[in-house]
């Protein structure tokens, strides 16, 4: 187990998420107070041999319409047209190369995870294979399958020139964007980070997860007694990571948000099935507590991974009643905008934002009755409650868990103090 402690405050700045629910975090917080799903049948168009597929997806409108800018064509693909849609909301592009102005070329990192990447591409030229089986010439690997194909992108579009890569440990992968950059900042090899995750639908995974019989036949029902499996979705999700400085007593300090610990984790257990007692996800929640130099009675609310299949809910519901008990509300937000595979991490990490921000706990989407083997506090309904310290869970197949705690800047502020 690692976990990332470090006494100067990493600030997360601009933030923004494009997912089925709509682009930008306004859309967001919009569709989780009004309890609107973006989750549809599933008919993708991009992928004859998963449209007959009987479940429900979140997908992206407009991506075919999205052309990349001038001097990128290269990187074109349907990840990519995704993560340049998601880089154009909230004004988190402008903001990006602000921070590249202000700190140099150089001293900005750009980390993202991804699963995907540009899967689509690869399958639709494996489709225009030539009579000896050429792939054809126009097909180019690096810069649209490769998992690299993002940052890369996203490095050039932004102007940052510091350390790039990307992480891919399946549906941990942008969780684990933070404490990365949060390991190069305090190293002192960079300044800020632009971080996040992307990834886009594609008949592999579709395909995949349902010859694994995990696909839903209806909308998601994390942590329901009748649930019946996973609603696949895509998004793009970004965050920029700044070092900060000490908090003072004023009202912009209050109301910053602030990577408070984070704590990963392998359970080492199976290849796609956590451990039963969900061993090493608790691994992860404690080393994100203790590296935030918080006792768990502190947490107001917490994202659950909550992927609605029958292993992982109870699997987290374990590993989160062995820390937390029931005393802390916890939900998962999946059947808003589907199981967004290695963009899930930067996802709700935007939705745990915005419930520091706006004192909205978004109760668990379509599930009506908890499984009693999940024994965790689960929300149903949604919850206006002041929150000042909030924790989210990501965990990907082959047991790669990782758990982040954030706050505010009052919160930052108080343990600064309990620590003097």
């Amino acid at each position: 187990m690692t976990t990332h402690d470090d006494r100067a405050p990493i600030l997360i700045g601009s933030h923004t998420l494009t997912s089925a629910v709509g682009r930008g975090t306004a859309t967001l917080l919009d569709a989780l107070r009004s309890r609107r799903s973006g989750l549809k049948p599933c008919d993708f168009r991009p992928h004859p041999a998963a449209a007959h597929l009987s479940t429900w997806i979140g997908e992206v409108a407009g991506l075919d319409d999205i052309v990349l800018p001038p001097g990128t064509e290269r990187f074109d693909c349907r990840n990519n047209r995704l993560a340049w849609l998601g880089l154009q909301q909230d004004g988190f592009l402008a903001a990006a190369r602000a921070a590249v102005a202000r700190h140099g070329t150089a001293r900005v990192a750009v980390i993202l995870g991804t699963s995907t990447a540009g899967l689509l591409q690869a399958e639709q030229a494996y489709r225009q294979r030539d009579a000896d089986g050429r792939l054809p010439v126009d097909f180019d690997y690096a810069a649209t399958l490769n998992n690299f194909s993002l940052p890369a992108f996203v490095a050039q579009v932004t102007g940052a020139a510091g350390p790039a890569y990307a992480i891919s440990t399946a549906c941990s992968s942008s969780a684990k964007v933070f404490p990365a950059a949060a390991r190069l900042i305090h190293a002192g090899l960079v300044d800020a980070a632009i971080v996040g995750g992307v990834d886009s639908l594609c008949e592999i995974t579709l395909n995949g997860f349902g010859s694994l019989e995990l696909l839903s036949p209806d909308p998601c029902r994390p942590y329901d007694l009748h649930r019946s499996g996973i609603s696949i979705g895509e998004g793009a999700g970004f965050a920029l990571l700044e070092r900060g400085r000490a908090f003072a007593h004023d009202a912009d300090d209050d109301d910053a948000l602030v990577l408070l610990g984070a704590g990963e984790s392998s359970d080492g257990h199976h290849m796609s099935t956590p451990h039963p007692e969900g061993k090493g996800a608790e691994l992860a929640m404690r080393g994100a507590l203790a590296a935030a130099g918080l006792a768990p009675m502190q947490v107001g609310y917490i994202n659950l991974h909550g992927t609605a299949t029958r292993s992982n809910d109870p699997s987290e519901g374990r590993a989160v009643h062995a820390v937390f008990g029931r005393a802390v509300p916890s939900s998962s937000t999946k059947a808003w905008f589907g199981h967004l595979l290695g963009a899930a991490g930067i996802a709700e990490s935007v939705v745990t934002f915005l419930a520091l921000q706006h004192g909205l706990l978004p109760g668990t989407l379509n599930t009506t009755e908890v499984d009693p083997a999940c024994p965790n506090q689960v929300l149903l309904d949604n919850l206006q409650q002041r929150c000042e310290i909030a924790l989210t869970n990501s965990f990907g197949f082959g047991g790669s868990n990782c758990s982040l705690v954030f706050g505010t800047g009052r919160a930052a502020a108080g343990r600064a103090r309990a620590g003097e």
